[in-house]
């Protein structure tokens, strides 16, 4: 294994089948989302395997936007974001309940969903969206024991895709790898279509056992040539160009500035009354911003629309 890992992300296909896959390792991305925070080992495990499966997702997206995952957790942790972009542009963050005790080895229900309240977001947000339109959200309960079973869940019921996903992170890296059968397009005969679709579903089953051979530790010590190679050298794989995910944070003054706009003149007021001033952090890159009370009288006295905003989820005063 090569001492220095690149963040990349593989996608690959099945010749003659429709069922395509996906190889994702993310290391100098997953060491910035760290950097800020000092998360529990099985907090750790949980975002680092969600923001692998994010890339995975977004490599597939059909519109110049963004993906954003979010986990509204009931337990210790009561919330997770990642969010990619369809360039593979990448941030995360986690917020724990106050003096919340996380044991080393917690599982993703006792971290999020210990009441069976959790509920997992995924929002599809294009960057150029019409005059009133709105991004897709589909939430659902969180109905799985790991973070792979949650989103294989997930696509089954909004996408009806049958999707399977291996992740795991450490505190070094994060892998993952998806695989996806596809629908066939009309346009044959029905028998040449049975035909195509028994070779699909007989490459599917077949990739899926194969990939249900890789366990964790492999996963999180082995590059992705030689897991591909290792996995799937029996089979004739596309392979197609790399792209190199990575760390990127859209966090700017004006968009702190709408969050407080949309707080209300009244609320904004109170805080200023008892702070003197408004210290904001971003969670996810840490920049800090001030807004005095000239800043936020300047606010409120220009009248300019409302851009899209870092949700107050996102920012502590």
């Amino acid at each position: 294994m090569s001492t220095e890992i690149k963040d990349t992300l593989q996608k690959f296909i099945f010749e003659n089948a429709a069922v395509r896959g996906e190889f994702v390792e993310l290391s100098d991305t997953w060491r910035e989302v760290q950097a800020r925070h000092s998360y529990p080992p099985a907090v750790k495990t949980v975002l680092g395997e969600m923001l692998a499966a994010a890339s995975l997702l977004s490599a597939n997206l059909k519109f110049n936007g963004s993906i954003i995952m979010q986990i509204h957790g009931d337990g210790p942790v009561k919330l997770m974001v990642v969010e990619c972009d369809s360039n593979q542009r990448m941030r995360a963050t986690a917020k724990l309940a106050e003096h919340a005790q996380v044991d080393d080895n917690a599982t993703l229900t006792a971290l999020l969903n210990a009441g069976g309240n959790g509920r997992f977001v995924i929002t599809l947000d294009p960057h150029d969206k019409m005059p009133g339109q709105q991004p897709y959200q589909g939430i659902v309960s969180l109905d799985g024991d790991d973070m792979a079973t949650v989103i294989e869940n997930y696509m089954m019921r909004s996408e009806q895709l049958d999707t399977r996903l291996w992740l795991g992170a450490d505190a070094h890296v994060s892998r993952g790898l998806l695989l996806q059968k596809l629908p066939r397009h009309s346009g044959k005969d029905d028998q040449t279509k049975q035909a195509s679709e028994a070779e699909d579903l007989e490459t599917w089953n077949r990739a899926v056992m194969l990939a249900s051979t890789l366990k964790q530790e492999e996963l999180l010590s082995t590059d992705i040539q030689t897991l591909l190679n290792r996995l799937f050298w029996e089979e004739t794989v596309r392979v197609f160009e790399p792209v190199h995910p990575h760390f990127h944070c859209s966090c700017t003054r004006e968009k702190v500035g709408n969050m407080l706009k949309m707080l209300g003149t009244e609320e904004v007021e109170a805080a200023l009354e008892d702070l003197g001033a408004l210290e904001i952090n971003c969670d996810f890159c840490g920049k800090h911003y001030a807004f005095d009370k000239v800043d936020c009288a300047q606010l409120f006295a220009v009248d300019t629309p409302v851009q899209t905003m870092i949700p107050a989820s996102e920012a502590k005063h």
